[in-house]
């Protein structure tokens, strides 16, 4: 897995889309949710980053980031246990008189020291609300070559209604960008930003000062929209798969997504492997009665009952005479015999009590959250 050093340094800002989903970020960050049977949101970005030979990393954590520090450890499964560089968890500072931060720019001003400090070149910055499985050296050889001040990836494609009015897009002319726009209302395919940003370290220092001196807060609408006449912003264009979380809709969305084959195949190329923590379950058992139609199940499950269309995370127990269908079931979540489920999205741990009968839609899916019995 260890790939030659990248010039470039990784910040990760995995709480910045926490609101989008309060129901499962109340005691976890954006990032650390559950996605796809085994991974978290972070895993993605983390992948990525190593295989593209980026191994300084920092996470500007704000809130509830237990579950992530519990998931990342040293950050050994990416090879980010390093004597120089590898993973760094920066928590806000708890001194008297500091705010919590609000925004990029806020959070950026809290580790000037420590940019200062670096020897990469570039940096790159992402949020962890979106899933996708990217090379970063591409980005950064055409922000090289381009002469760009900053390079803003982006999408093609139509606003989530969820987003409507948390969203960032960029009209553009010969590749560079003449307007950012904020909580842009348009119907139709938009140039819609992934909030991801490379630029170099020393530019970025300076802006991150001035912009502090003069008490502005964020990053897209107080810097790059207010001076893009003056910086030269350029658009990268990312036509890989991605799965965006914008709300719990979309969350069950994107994961069931994963049934089809060729999107899984999207998602998890091999020449870009996707890694995670280790818990060493063993292999799912399937009794001699059990049904599994069209799912994704992680290790360490027992399946005794009916399981179609759904994705099971490590550990769930389906018993016998359980009906799951069009479900998302998250770690350790319990269906007891004669319950019957369908579009249900379980947190950790949940327990669906026997002969239960519970039912979302697919325009609705019911959620049961962490811990919770039913």
């Amino acid at each position: 897995m260890v790939k030659s050093n990248m010039d470039a340094l990784g910040i990760i800002f995995p709480n910045t889309y926490d609101n989008l989903i309060p129901e499962m970020s109340t005691t976890r960050t954006m990032a650390s949710i559950p996605f796809g049977g085994r991974y978290r949101l972070i895993d993605f970005i983390l992948s990525s980053f190593t295989n593209s030979g980026i191994s300084n990393i920092s996470i500007m954590v704000k809130k509830n980031y237990h579950s992530l520090m519990d998931h990342l450890g040293n950050g050994r499964e990416w090879d980010l246990a390093r004597k120089y560089g590898g993973l760094n968890l920066v928590p806000p500072y708890a001194e008297a008189g500091v705010k919590m931060y609000r925004g990029r720019v806020e959070a950026l001003a809290s580790i000037v020291e420590f940019l200062e400090a670096q020897k990469e070149e570039y940096v790159v910055m992402v949020d962890a609300n979106i899933v996708f499985n990217f090379d970063f050296r591409k980005l950064i050889q055409t922000h090289v070559e381009s002469g760009a001040d900053v390079t803003v990836m982006y999408e093609r494609r139509t606003i989530p209604e969820s987003l409507k009015d948390d969203n960032y897009t960029l009209r553009l002319q010969d590749g560079r960008v003449t307007e950012l726009l904020t909580n842009d209302y348009r119907p139709g395919e938009q140039n819609l930003s992934m909030s991801v940003y490379v630029m170099q370290r020393e530019a970025l220092i300076t802006l991150v000062k001035d912009a502090s001196i003069r008490g502005l807060v964020y990053f897209e609408r107080d810097i790059l929209a207010r001076n893009l006449e003056l910086l030269n912003v350029r658009g990268y264009q990312y036509t890989g798969y991605t799965a965006r979380i914008a709300d719990r809709k979309t969350y069950f969305d994107e994961n069931m997504r994963l049934l089809d084959p060729e999107n899984l195949d999207a998602l998890f190329p091999k020449e870009l492997p996707v890694f995670t923590k280790v818990h060493d379950n063993a292999p799912t058992r399937y009794a001699m009665d059990s049904t599994v139609r069209n799912s994704v199940v992680a290790d360490g499950c027992i399946i005794e009952g009916e399981v179609e269309n759904s994705i099971l995370f490590r550990g769930v127990k389906i018993k016998k005479g359980a009906k799951v269908k069009n479900c998302v079931l998250m770690q350790n979540t319990v269906v007891e015999s004669g319950a019957e489920i369908a579009y249900l999205v379980t947190d950790k741990n949940a327990k669906i009590t026997t002969d239960k009968k519970l039912a979302g839609t697919d325009s609705f899916p019911v959620y049961v959250g962490k811990n919770h019995t039913v």
